[in-house]
């Protein structure tokens, strides 16, 4: 009886500890899950976004060596809005972001960049555009009756010559093939730019192509060719789209920047930015952009 008695109370002991055993792990369990709740499993991916640092208004180092310029400052708010991406910015040239993004270098760039075909081939271009730039021609004060391609082609005047791989070239040559009979002389330039302002003041050329943003700089009151500003003209003959460019691998980050874009722009924030480097509100003519 005392055997038996004795055998029931080690039985209850067992099952008791058992029960606090239980107990225990379900606990800490719980405690595991809690602090699981409240931690974030998303790793931010760092990425490199090339800029053309000799490109202002658009994009430029400042004097204190930081980032700036339409696209730039467009770039840090699409930044702001994706927690799961960090943007690191990179100084370079025009053709070394051209490369380094399509190498991987860089996961994506910016240098008011257009559209051509050719580049699909190497870049992923998203849904969303991400600005809007003003392409004019540069002539001689006596000559600013030349309005467009057309007007310039009818003329027999001579153009700067344009690197073939930029898209401003690209441009001229669209006009060129829907117009046959009324050809502007085009010649690819060894350099992705020329000095289009010094060119024409001096003669080599009738005229040349410019973005008018960087047109105005040259002829600010600070800029190096302010001396002619009174003895050239711009003549804008066209607004375009301009876009960011990805590497080929990077679709998913792509995607991401077009929901952050689209809510920048109905926000009226690249607005606001274009007003603000251009001098102008781009967007107010897009109804009219057709490229």
């Amino acid at each position: 009886m005392k055997n038996k008695k004795f055998f029931n109370v080690v039985a209850t002991g067992l099952a008791l500890v058992t029960l606090l055993t239980g107990c225990g792990s379900s606990t800490s369990s719980g405690k595991e899950a809690n602090t699981n709740e409240g931690s974030s499993d998303t790793e931010v991916k760092k990425v490199k976004i090339a800029y053309d640092q000799a490109s202002k208004p658009m994009s430029w180092l400042d004097e204190k060596g930081n980032p700036t310029g339409y696209d730039v400052e467009v770039m840090k708010l699409v930044d702001e809005l994706l927690p799961e991406y960090e943007f690191e910015y990179i100084g370079t040239s025009s053709d070394d972001l051209l490369v380094g993004i399509e190498q991987g270098k860089y996961q994506a760039g910016v240098k008011n960049a257009f559209w051509t075909q050719e580049r699909t081939e190497k870049f992923i271009f998203p849904k969303e555009f991400l600005g809007l730039s003003s392409a004019g021609l540069v002539l001689k004060k006596e000559n600013e009756k030349i309005k467009n391609l057309k007007d310039f082609a009818s003329a027999g005047f001579s153009l700067a010559p344009i690197a073939a791989n930029n898209a401003q070239y690209t441009i001229v040559d669209e006009y060129n093939k829907a117009n046959k009979d009324n050809k502007v002389k085009l010649k690819a330039g060894d350099a992705f730019t020329v000095d289009v302002v010094q060119w024409v003041n001096e003669g080599r050329v009738d005229g040349g192509i410019a973005i008018e943003g960087a047109f105005k700089k040259q002829v600010a009151e600070d800029g190096p060719y302010h001396n002619l500003k009174n003895d050239l003209v711009y003549n804008e003959f066209a607004v375009i789209k301009t876009w960011p460019l990805f590497n080929k691998k990077e679709q998913e980050f792509a995607d991401a920047y077009d929901v952050a874009i689209k809510k920048l722009k109905e926000e009226k924030k690249t607005n606001q930015l274009s007003t603000e480097f251009y001098g102008r509100d781009l967007f107010e003519v897009l109804e009219t952009v057709k490229r």
